[in-house]
């Protein structure tokens, strides 16, 4: 892809055409129905979004073990790939396009939640409460996976990718970063492992490699991407080796002519950053860590990521509270802030649907709008 500052100029990923460079990156926001089907509000919800130049949808599992927390969305019944296709059908019809994030859990999970005991690397339990329909719990000990649970696990994502496709996404992204299951693999506190699938940096990314692989001789590695966040504690993960770590997966990733790799919190002076962007042959979508939401700072973020080789850039909560972030940003408009009371665990329209967006002619009507959004 030609590298540019220019985020609002037309993009290519793979055989996508892309209106903008701007990515809307995977958000769980919980308003799926209890067995994880899309409902109508997220049907509307993407639908409004759809400017974007690529949606990655929320994380949604490939198998019932796999889910984190409740009203999580899921991708293995029938049921499932039915809903989904609501919301391809009307992103579509808005002009839009999307890929689906495929998201296990491993032990960010709960037997409030599921029903089953999670399973891990390694039976070290997640060091904090986890939010279940009982409220927040104490984490359980995950169930260290056998030979057998990795390989029915990798068949569940290939499975998954598949039913992503049918349900007419043009693509998956393999989520490996955030502490969850494939990230779990990577971190050394939390793989304990000494078989093949522990112990030295190229052991421990061994399952993550394998499920994408999997995952790209299911659907085509031109409809795979891989979302990875180096360095990262979330959910209680600790890498010894980030450097080691990353060129181990990439190196084992790079000849499969992916979509694109996904790096979580770009931080373009980092030295991570500058080696990953180095030894990347293919697409590279950078997310900043943004350190406010405004329209300057938004607009100045994006643009340091792509001088700073990243591809795309992806954007969550700007396009969480910004239905139309692409017309806003065009316009140099206001952005609405985020209302964090109604991010998670909440359900309905409020904080998700609502967020109101610009008059398609600026008057004085949508000038009362944008007063409205700055107190929103």
């Amino acid at each position: 892809m030609t590298q540019t500052t220019d985020f609002l100029a037309p993009a290519r990923l793979g055989r996508l055409e892309l209106p903008n460079h701007l990515v809307m990156a995977p958000l769980t926001r919980n308003r799926a129905e209890a067995d994880g089907t899309p409902t109508d509000l997220m049907v509307t919800h993407y639908a409004q979004r759809a400017s974007a130049g690529l949606i990655v949808a929320e994380g949604s599992t490939p198998n019932a073990v796999g889910q984190t927390y409740p009203d999580i969305t899921a991708i293995h019944t029938d049921r499932h790939t039915a809903g989904w296709r609501r919301v391809t059908d009307a992103v579509r019809a808005a002009g839009g396009r999307m890929f689906l994030q495929l998201q296990h859990g491993g032990r960010v999970s709960h037997p409030a939640t599921t029903g089953l005991t999670p399973v891990a690397p390694s039976p070290v339990a997640l060091p904090e409460t986890i939010f279940t329909p009982q409220g927040h719990r104490q984490a359980a000990v995950p169930r260290e996976m056998t030979a057998d649970d990795i390989r029915a696990t990798i068949a569940d994502f290939a499975a998954a990718a598949r039913r992503a496709v049918e349900a007419g996404f043009e693509g998956v992204e393999v989520h490996s970063a955030n502490g969850m299951l494939l990230h779990q693999f990577l971190a050394a506190n939390t793989n304990r492992r000494t078989d093949g699938y522990g112990g030295s940096a190229r052991r421990r990314v061994r399952f993550a490699a394998e499920v994408t692989e999997a995952v790209a001789d299911a659907i085509g590695a031109d409809r795979v991407g891989i979302r990875i966040s180096p360095a990262s504690s979330v959910n209680g993960v600790r890498e010894d080796d980030t450097d080691g770590l990353y060129a181990a997966l990439l190196d084992r990733l790079k000849g499969l002519d992916l979509a694109y790799l996904h790096l979580v919190r770009s931080d373009p002076a980092t030295g991570w950053y500058r080696r990953i962007r180095a030894g990347w042959p293919g697409v590279l979508i950078g997310n900043p860590d943004l350190t406010g939401l405004s329209t300057e700072e938004v607009t100045r973020a994006t643009r340091e990521m792509l001088a700073a080789g990243a591809d795309l850039v992806a954007l969550g909560r700007p396009f969480l509270a910004n239905p139309d972030l692409v017309e806003r940003l065009r316009l140099g408009a206001p952005l609405n802030p985020v209302r964090d009371r109604y991010f998670m665990y909440v359900g309905g329209a409020e904080g998700y649907n609502d967020y109101p967006a610009l008059a398609a002619q600026p008057s004085s009507d949508s000038m009362v709008a944008l007063e409205g959004a700055r107190v929103a």
